[in-house]
């Protein structure tokens, strides 16, 4: 194991003390910092989506920032404003940066704002800058948006729109913590109003965020067969070609299929997978692995599934049952 791995699997480790019973959604946010992409979490209420961005952004030292979406919310309050300053009797006009130019940005509650605030975001997560008047302004080469939304309370909601939702390299879903994980939730929380907890995390080590700039070099490394490049390919194809398979459902089920981007993220997230397994070459397995987290939300659902309560996730459990390997 390569030092830059070796550092990686620690800041895994190291945030997974502090969030108990949601290693997917762990392992979902560093495969996002790996491939520059950006990552939707979807949870009810207290489940540790926002606990999982801070301590990830704690244990790398990282900048962080969050914007808590709300409906009154303005573009500028997200991307920064040009204020007026009086230096020296001359008039004077400077830049204010917003939240956004941080390394990682939560949006919490993301379907909270309306569709002005949403397109300013997509800029960011597009091209990585932000266009405040006539200035265009880069952001930093490690730059993650993190968004939450709750799945149930749809009330004074305004839903991302296909395009935005395209945007996210995954979408994961952040479901209520077993049995064992509840327990010891109860005994980390208890633990952490003592100093104990607080002292431990002091002395922990912290990961260099420029690590994760190595690592993106040596994903480039990760080979691809031809074999697993043609499955990758007809996942995606089956969500736009569904009657290419008459004993499925899929043709009933899918409205839209996926876009190109969801070959590529497939692709990135892949090489991602098989590099956090220690292997310098991707397997059909890993593909599987983030087959849910990728094309769930790239895909448009007809009203018969909405009407028979199917959603992305299982669409795509009927995918990696009827589309072969090869």
């Amino acid at each position: 194991m390569n030092n830059t791995l070796q550092s990686i699997t620690a800041l895994i480790s190291e945030v997974e003390k502090s969030v108990i019973g949601q290693s997917h959604v762990i392992r979902a946010l560093v495969i996002g910092l790996l491939t520059k992409g950006h990552v939707l979490l979807e949870g009810l209420p207290g489940t540790a989506k926002t606990r999982s961005v801070k301590s990830l952004a704690d244990t790398m030292n990282a900048s962080f920032g969050r914007v808590q979406f709300t409906p009154d919310l303005l573009p500028s309050d997200i991307t920064g404003t040009i204020q007026y300053q009086d230096s020296n009797g001359s008039p004077l006009l400077t830049f204010q940066q917003g939240p956004l130019f941080h390394n990682l940005v939560l949006a919490d509650e993301i379907n909270r704002a309306p569709a002005k605030v949403q397109a300013a975001l997509l800029e960011a997560m597009a091209e990585g800058t932000v266009t405040v008047g006539d200035t265009t302004h880069k952001l930093d080469e490690l730059f993650m948006v993190l968004a939450t939304q709750n799945p149930v309370e749809q009330e004074g909601t305004y839903p991302l729109p296909e395009a935005q939702m395209d945007r996210f390299m995954m979408k994961i879903n952040v479901d209520y913590p077993d049995d064992a994980a509840e327990l010891d939730i109860i005994r980390l929380v208890r633990a952490e109003e003592s100093d104990s907890v607080t002292a431990a995390k002091n002395t922990i080590s912290k990961v260099d965020p420029q690590v994760f700039l190595a690592a993106r070099k040596q994903l480039s490394d990760v080979t691809v067969s031809e074999i697993v490049e043609r499955y990758m390919v007809a996942l995606v194809m089956a969500t736009r070609h569904p009657e290419r398979y008459p004993n499925s459902p899929l043709s009933t089920w899918i409205k839209t299929g996926s876009s190109p981007r969801a070959s590529i993220a497939l692709d990135k997230c892949a090489r991602a997978e098989a590099w956090l397994s220690g292997r310098d070459y991707v397997l059909p397995d890993d593909v599987r692995s983030i087959a849910h987290s990728v094309l769930s939300h790239r895909i448009t659902l007809s009203y018969d599934a909405l009407a028979d309560n199917v959603d992305g996730q299982y669409v795509v459990n009927e995918l990696l049952d009827i589309v072969a390997v090869g």
